[in-house]
This record gives structure tokens, C-alpha cells and sequence, in this order.
């Protein structure tokens, strides 16, 4: 499903934005990368000026993205009315300088964008990044859509336990000032790993590097509750490719391929769990389990994996859906139509919420259709 920013809710978007691919912004082929992709399923862009240049690359970084726009706007314009839109666009700036000028230089061309991402997003810089976007927001024309703003919370401040706290509280309290212009919270795991010497292998996840896991706890206690409505997006996963030798088993069950696609779910099984996918899928797991949905991804294999994750079971759907209707006080608690829980309204009515929003967004399985059955057969399964 494709989202237009001119007319989705902030809520839906914040919720579409999903696997977001990074694209640095030097790359010449990136108008046709996102148009070949976007039949693949792309949804989300996010065209790099940042850590993906080098330092003596940024004008023609800038130029380059210039460029990249106006041939997007002329598909646009030439793409017959009810097709498609294009995937949402965002660019990752370097700094709130480089952001206002960019606002300026692109002109009309700014309403091809969903709006801007913030690296080492802090209070000392972040008034400045939110300022360029309602400085923008305040005097665009009223036919224009909304710009937002992504925070990446990935500096030393925040995973440093002494400073931790009052970093995010802060935070949270200078977000509180722009809700209306921030549509993720991003958590930019590789700078913090950096800060200890550490890079997580293809065979773990995130949450089993102590440092990472115990800050990506504390930033969704502060940014997770339901009452803060900020929608928190997962650190990147690095791999796509499995050159060296396994240490621990594959996390991928053989039973749902084969019974998918028969005879050929072993090989395609097989041809993921190379490709280091097992790892991403049960990352992306993890992250659902503990409220997180979105995923910075850097290669398109792992496009169709991390949305076929975020689709709702229909199990879950059914729960949703019974949760949210007998919540008029006849009762507070039954037994789900699967037979194997019970669900507990109150408890359990927040939870409902959510899947009933990300069934808007993502869809639902079938009740005999595993996740397995959205993954593809095709070139960019094998890597």
C-alpha cells in the first residue's frame, strides 16, 4: 500500500513509514532505484547527506539531490492521475544550517518531500532542526502538505548512563513543543555501539549488546507510553550477505516455508538464512515485543522481510477486534476465539488500539497464511 503525504493523516504516516531504505544522496542512480523498487514495495526513502557522504562530497551531495528531485517531479507530473504516488521521501541533513538553506534552495521542489531526518538529535541542537521546520510550516501554502521532522536519538549524552535520564527527559520535553511536526523517533544504534568499540555480529541482535539494549529500555519508557503517542523506529540492521562461517544455529523454522511454498520453501529458507535475513526477521520481532515499529534498512533484500513482519496475524486481529467492541463495561473478561488466552479489556485495550492501527496500515493475514507467504522469490532475495 502506498501513502501520499498531501492527504494521510499524521497518525497513519508516522505508522507507514515502516522499512525505511538509506540511499546516499551522491549515488547517481537514485531516481531509478526508487522507481524500480517502488513496485518491489518500497515505502519510505531517506536520501543520505549525512554519515553515507564523505566530508569533501557535500556540495555535490547537494547538487546531486537537487538533481534527483526534478527528475522525480517530472515522473510525477507525467504519471497518469490514480497511479501510485512515489514512496514517502525524507533527506538526513547534517546539521540546522544545512537544513535551512535546503529548505530555501529547494524551493517549490520541498513538497516532493515527507520532511527531514535529524542525526545526533540533542537539546543543543534540536530547537534549531524543529525551528527550520515551523518556520516552513508557518508559511507554506495551505494547498502544500506538512513537513516533519525524524529525531535520531544516537549520541553520547542519551547512552551514557550518568547523562541518560536528563537527556531524554529533556528531549521529551522539547519534542513536546513540535508534536505536530514529529513523526518518528529514530534510535540510531551504530553510533552508540561506536562509543564502546562494539558491532554486533550477524548471528545476534541488538538487544543482546547490554549498553544498546538497556538505552533502547529507557527510550521506550520515555517515548513508548501511550499517553507520549510517539511511534519509535529500530535501529538498522548491517547485513546482507553471509560470507563467514555460522556460529549459532539458524533462527529461521523450516515448517512454515515448506508449507508455503512446498519443495521450494527449503531453498528459499536456506537462500534467507545466507543472506543473514534470520537475524533481521527475529531483530524485527523483538522490536514489535517491545513497541518499536519502523526499521532503518540499507539494502533492498531487506525491504519485503521487515513489512511482511509489521503485517497483523489474523489471530492478533480477532483479539483486537473483540477487545475494542466489548469494551462497554458488560464484562472485563473472556476467552479469545482462538482458545488458547484470555483477553482482559482493560489491560489489554491499549494493546488493541495498536494492532486495529497497524492493521490500517499493513493489513492482515489470513488465518491459515503465515508471514512466510509475503516474503519474495526474486532477484533480491539472493544477494
Amino acid at each position: 500500500m502506498s501513502f501520499n503525504h498531501n492527504t494521510t493523516s499524521k497518525d497513519l504516516l508516522a505508522h507507514a513509514v515502516g522499512a525505511a531504505l538509506y540511499m546516499p544522496a551522491t549515488r547517481a542512480s537514485v531516481p531509478e532505484d526508487i522507481l524500480k523498487l517502488k513496485s518491489a514495495g518500497l515505502v519510505t526513502v531517506i536520501i543520505d547527506l549525512e554519515d553515507a557522504i564523505g566530508d569533501n562530497e557535500v556540495d555535490h551531495a547537494e547538487e546531486s539531490l537537487i538533481q534527483h528531485l526534478i527528475f522525480l517531479a517530472a515522473y510525477e507530473e507525467n504519471e497518469p492521475s490514480g497511479s501510485d504516488s512515489l514512496p514517502l521521501l525524507f533527506i538526513r541533513v547534517r546539521n540546522p544550517e544545512q537544513l535551512r538553506q535546503l529548505i530555501f534552495r529547494l524551493g517549490s521542489l520541498v513538497t516532493m518531500l515527507t520532511g527531514f531526518v535529524f542525526p545526533k538529535f540533542s537539546v543543543d541542537n534540536g530547537i534549531q532542526y524543529f525551528e527550520a521546520i515551523a518556520d516552513y510550516n508557518r508559511t507554506r501554502s495551505y494547498s502544500d502538505p506538512v513537513l516533519y521532522g525524524m529525531p535520531i536519538l544516537e549520541s553520547a549524552p542519551i547512552i551514557y548512563r550518568e547523562s541518560r535520564v536528563e537527556s531524554l527527559l529533556s528531549i521529551r520535553n522539547l519534542l513536546g513543543n513540535y508534536r505536530e511536526y514529529v513523526l518518528n523517533v529514530r534510535i540510531g544504534a551504530t553510533d552508540f555501539s561506536s562509543l564502546f568499540g562494539l558491532r554486533r555480529s550477524p548471528d545476534i541482535s541488538i538487544y543482546d549488546l547490554t549498553p544498546i539494549r538497556d538505552c533502547i529500555s529507557d527510550i521506550i519508557n520515555i517515548f513508548g507510553r501511550v499517553e507520549e503517542g510517539y511511534v519509535i523506529s529500530g535501529p538498522v540492521w548491517e547485513y546482507f550477505a553471509n560470507k563467514g562461517h555460522r556460529v549459532l544455529r539458524p533462527q529461521l523454522r523450516q515448517t512454515p516455508f515448506e508449507d508455503t511454498y512446498g519443495k521450494n520453501g527449503r531453498d528459499m529458507r536456506n537462500s534467507y538464512i545466507s543472506s543473514s535475513m534470520d537475524g533481521l526477521i527475529r531483530e524485527v520481532i523483538l522490536d514489535k515485543e517491545n513497541g518499536i515499529l519502523g526499521k532503518t534498512i540499507i539494502h533492498p533484500s531487506h525491504l519485503r522481510p521487515v513489512q511482511a513482519m509489521y503485517t497483523v496475524m489474523h489471530e492478533e486481529y480477532v483479539d483486537a477486534c473483540s477487545i475494542v467492541e466489548s469494551n462497554d463495561g458488560s464484562l472485563g473478561v473472556f476467552k479469545s476465539q482462538y482458545s488458547n488466552k484470555m483477553n482482559e479489556i482493560k489491560p489489554h485495550l491499549n494493546w488493541a488500539k495498536r494492532i486495529l492501527l497497524r492493521s490500517q496500515v499493513y493489513g492482515v493475514l489470513h488465518e491459515q497464511q503465515h508471514f512466510v507467504g509475503l516474503l519474495p522469490e526474486n532477484e533480491f532475495t539472493h544477494v
